[in-house]
Parts: C-alpha cells; structure tokens; sequence
C-alpha cells in the first residue's frame, strides 16, 4: 500500500474543491447517540473535515518596541489553546503557510450578519499536491480578534480552533469549550464531552479521496 505523503510538506499546487450547495450539511448518518454532542456536528459533501495529522500557522509577531507586547499576548494565548488541542491531537506548527491545513490570523472578523465578534473559523475544501501526490485537504483560515483580554483571546482560540479541528457544530452546554454561546466566565480547558465528541470525530471516515489525479511521474 502507498502511503501519502507527510502532512506538513510543501504544497505544489493547490487548486478550490467545489460542488452545488452548502460546503457544511446536516449529517443524516448521525444519531443522538450520547456521544459527548456528536449529532449536533455537521459534515461536508466530500465527507467529515478531519483528519490524523494537522498543520498549523499561527501568525508571528511582526510588531517592534513597545508595541510589540500587545501582538505577544495575542500569539501567547492562541499557542496555549493550541497546546490544549495538542493533547487531544497531532499537531505540527509550521513556519510556512503553504504547509498548512489550518491559518490562524490576528484580525477582528467582518461583520456577519450585522454582528460583531471576536473570533470565526473559515472553512474551505481544496486538492493539493504533496511531493507528487494529491490529496483532499480541508482549508481553515481562523479570524482572532487581538482586542481581547488575554484570557478571552485564549477561550476565543480555543472554540475557534475546535472547529477548525473538524468540531463544525456547538455544543448545547455553557461548560463546553464548543458551547453555542460563551458564558461570563472563559472556558480555558476541554470538558469531558469536548473530549469524547473529538474521539467520536476522528473514528469517523475523512474526506473522500476517490477521483485524485494520480501520483505524478
């Protein structure tokens, strides 16, 4: 059996995966099954958005002097809520965002739907080719606003990154770090069902990757 190739080597080409409809759709194979809020996720047409390993860039600081502590707390509190998913997940942070499934950027979110926030996962499905090979890969672009306190920055991270992670749905309980709306007090750790909904994801299959070009000679 062929393997693929490594997770975080450098994309070749890239080119926009598309299809008719939504890109995220109710999954109709699953059921409330008491698996943490597994049935409240939702999938792609191309299948769930997960997968074994992950690459990450996380933005840099690019500020100096003085105002370079305000960007150090911002990048501060996003790499302590990746390391919390690094517990749960494999995860790689990489330089280079070409090697990247997954883009945290310091900015305020557009307004959506006239409301403001202060974080928002993006998500797109695109084939790339890695060392001769393609494959399906989700694209997540995560929007964190720096004007936060460091503590919500964190607890902001932390919800957006879940879904970047494939958690495309929220939670109906105040305690999840998915919950649908934050409560007054940062959720700065995974709960138990944050825990068990993750397991419950990465048993699932990925993305379909039938009809690929084939290995490049």
């Amino acid at each position: 059996m062929e393997l693929p190739p490594p997770a975080c080597s450098l994309a070749s080409e890239v080119r926009p995966w598309s299809s008719q409809g939504p890109l995220l759709i109710k999954a109709r194979t699953v059921s409330d099954n008491g698996v943490g809020y597994s049935s409240r996720l939702k999938t792609t047409p191309a299948g769930w958005p997960s997968r074994p390993h992950w690459c990450v860039w996380v933005e840099p600081v690019s500020a100096k002097g003085p105002g370079a502590i305000w960007e150090q707390r911002w990048h501060q509190a996003v790499q302590a809520a990746l390391s919390t998913w690094q517990d749960q997940l494999p995860i790689q942070v990489v330089s280079d965002p070409l090697r990247a499934q997954v883009l945290v950027e310091r900015r305020r979110p557009p307004r959506l739907n006239n409301r403001a926030s202060n974080g928002r996962a993006l998500l797109q499905l695109r084939e790339v080719q890695r060392e001769q090979r393609w494959q399906r890969e989700p694209l997540v672009t995560v929007l964190i606003s720096p004007g936060q306190a460091q503590t919500a920055i964190q607890a902001t991270s932390l919800h957006e990154l879940g879904h970047a992670f494939g958690l495309w749905g929220h939670s109906d309980q105040a305690g999840d770090a998915l919950a649908v709306k934050a409560g007054p007090i940062p959720v700065l750790e995974l709960s138990p069902r944050d825990r068990a909904t993750l397991r419950w994801l990465q048993e699932q299959p990925g993305l379909n990757q039938a009809d690929l070009p084939s290995t490049q000679p």
